[in-house]
């Protein structure tokens, strides 16, 4: 082997690990996120509020594209990854309100 190819192979394996730790980290943001989002369905199902909030799901995406711009992520990216996560939100809190009954 080269040494070329050997710090080739340093530097992938570096890399890769990171990113195996920030898909850990992303996991882990994403539970708690959910474990949040459960206990706001919880709470909408016991005040029989709907489940979806336009406005604040607006706010929330204008808001993030304003981060996504900032850090030199792409917008249209992090709109649908938040539209994959309010979807799955939305189900969630539907799923709640239909096993306490408000539903």
């Amino acid at each position: 082997m080269t040494d070329d190819h050997q710090e080739f192979a340093g530097d992938l394996a570096e890399l890769r690990r990171s990113v195996d730790n920030l898909d850990a980290a992303m996991v882990h943001l994403l539970a708690e996120r959910f474990r949040c989002t459960h206990a706001i369905g919880e709470l909408k199902a016991r005040h029989r509020l709907v489940s979806r909030d336009p406005r604040r799901e607006a706010a929330q995406l204008k808001r993030l594209r304003t981060l996504a711009a900032q850090s030199g992520l792409d917008q249209e990216f992090t709109q649908k990854l938040h539209a994959l996560v309010v979807r799955e939100v939305i189900t969630n809190h539907e799923a709640v309100k239909f096993k306490s009954g408000a539903g």
